[in-house]
């Protein structure tokens, strides 16, 4: 299932995955289009060929199991429109199996949830060196600080910069 895949290169919202048809989807263009809201400043978001191609297989395998007609892209058990929590439950089973994710443990950051691919979508996007009008476009965010937020400093890449950035005094 491409759940994970869309949540972390599209950085959509659960509630962005969870709202999606299948009319949304445009594999050739290698685009979504998200629906509209009041908050939201850009509705397209861009698909890579890896994204892209789990979707083409999943497009093909839910309309096999989609015989009550339903337009939604994610479905459930039941056919029905998959919700908040089903979206929680797929995510928190695959990171479980990367060891992302440690239901057990009471530290915050052992905890994986759909919002933290978010995060990594961001922080990721950024340490690559894209610009940050562009993240911030992709996101759809309508306020500009809202970047800020979801970006994460590595220590290790601040130590790194640090030395190459610090000058010699010849002691």
């Amino acid at each position: 299932m491409p759940i994970l895949a869309l949540l972390a290169k599209t950085g959509i919202h659960r509630n962005e995955l969870i709202t999606l048809d299948t009319d949304d989807i445009y594999l050739i263009d290698m685009k979504i289009r998200r629906k509209v809201t009041a908050s939201r400043s850009n509705r397209l978001v861009f698909l890579d060929g890896e994204t892209a191609l789990l979707l083409g297989r999943w497009l093909k395998t839910s309309d096999l199991r989609n015989k009550k007609g339903i337009k939604e892209l994610f479905l459930n058990a039941e056919v029905d429109q998959l919700d908040r929590g089903g979206i929680l439950c797929v995510v928190r089973q695959a990171a479980k199996r990367v060891g992302l994710h440690d239901p057990s443990s009471e530290r915050m950051e052992d905890h994986f949830s759909p919002h933290c691919a978010r995060h990594w979508y961001t922080t990721y996007l950024l340490r690559a060196g894209m610009k940050r009008e562009y993240v911030q476009w992709l996101r759809g965010d309508a306020i500009k600080e809202a970047v800020d937020i979801y970006f994460h400093v590595d220590p290790r890449d601040v130590q790194d910069d640090y030395m190459a950035s610090i000058p010699q005094l010849g002691i």
